[in-house]
């Protein structure tokens, strides 16, 4: 199948974009430790892949409190600001144009982020999963999550405005926009699900309540940086994490509808994409479409073929790629020339040093197998 439309030029919100194939946020765990700073190292990876239409960094907390794995990064420090000035101006040195993922993980974390407290959440539930913690010799290892501490009404106004910081931030350290990260199971998809938000208040119930936190952090993120410069990421189908909510496609759709009334540059479609995991129907893709005429991404074990056959139905405009990006920093290329792609190694996916993370090299001109 001809490429054509991949690698056709798109308008997404401020920017125009090159192509259409995102590089997906994936967590790397590099960071320089104390403080969760991005370093030279990590600036370099993006750099290499600065071919994409867009970068999605990895997700970056927005506080403390937000964290749940070891050595991810930050955006509420001047030095995590810093570290990340660094990236942000070795990627539009390389041509390249990168979005900050904002991050707050709620239950999906562990006593040792928060000096022996439980990690918050909409309810005392536990997620049923672990979260990948280091030594303090730098080994990492998965601990099952806590039960986690309901949070209280008056404590949600304050994450809210730790997202608005963590977008401000993110513009001055040199991205060019955010994506609020509301899926996976994380603190926005804990909210958006019956089955891990079961509270009573404003924030819990029926739907409209259960999409209060992600129209209030979308709202407070907009109104700072500009609604063209904002997407979220959301997930409907992935069930994993205690996350299996039989009202979660209503809630999503009624999601979609209030952020196209913000008028955000895009969504973000974290499918499944395990080997038995369930087809998004075909039916939602265009109830999505109906109601949300923002610019709509697809991520979820994509190959060029399949990006393009949904890019040319319609169904979507961008399409993101996470492990293809690891082993082959010149994605693009290699597809745009049909040049095979190389494996990455899983055992160097999280923490470590430069070995499987910026040692893939670019195919070589010339040659093609």
């Amino acid at each position: 199948m001809s490429l054509q439309r991949l690698f056709q030029p798109y308008r997404l919100g401020a920017l125009e974009l090159p192509n259409r194939i995102v590089m997906a946020p994936m967590t790397r765990c590099r960071t320089t430790q104390p403080g969760d700073v991005a370093n030279a190292l990590m600036a370099q990876y993006y750099a290499q892949r600065a071919s994409a239409g867009l970068i999605i960094s990895e997700a970056t907390q927005i506080s403390r409190q937000g964290q749940g794995y070891s050595f991810t990064p930050g955006i509420f420090s001047a030095e995590q600001l810093a570290g990340w000035r660094r990236v942000t101006t070795a990627v539009h040195a390389a041509g390249g144009r990168i979005f900050l993922q904002l991050w707050h993980v709620g239950r999906m974390s562990h006593a040792c982020f928060h000096d022996g407290a439980p990690p918050v959440a909409p309810s005392a539930l536990a997620p049923e999963a672990q979260v990948w913690v280091a030594d303090a010799d730098g080994v990492g290892r998965m601990l099952d999550c806590p039960t986690p501490r309901a949070l209280e009404l008056g404590e949600i106004a304050g994450i809210v405005d730790d997202f608005r910081r963590g977008a401000a931030n993110a513009l001055a350290a040199g991205f060019d926009g955010v994506e609020i990260h509301g899926a996976n199971g994380y603190l926005i998809d804990q909210f958006l699900r019956s089955t891990a938000n079961q509270r009573s208040d404003a924030y819990g119930g029926s739907l409209h309540r259960r999409i209060r936190f992600l129209d209030e952090v979308a709202t407070a993120v907009a109104g700072e940086v500009g609604a063209e410069r904002t997407g979220v990421r959301l997930a409907p189908f992935i069930t994993a994490r205690g996350m299996n909510c039989p009202e979660i496609i209503p809630a999503i759709l009624a999601a979609a509808e209030r952020l196209n009334e913000l008028g955000l540059a895009y969504i973000h479609l974290s499918e499944a994409d395990w080997d038995d995991a369930p087809q998004v129907p075909e039916d939602f893709r265009h109830a999505l479409r109906r109601v949300f005429k923002g610019g709509l991404i697809v991520a979820g074990r994509y190959d060029a073929a399949r990006a393009e056959a949904i890019l040319r139905a319609g169904l979507a405009d961008l399409c993101a790629f996470g492990r293809p990006f690891i082993a082959n920093p010149d994605l693009p290329r290699r597809y745009a020339l049909g040049l095979p792609l190389a494996d990455f190694a899983a055992s160097r996916l999280f923490g470590g040093d430069a070995h499987g993370y910026t040692d893939y090299p670019a195919y070589p001109d010339g040659e093609k197998e």
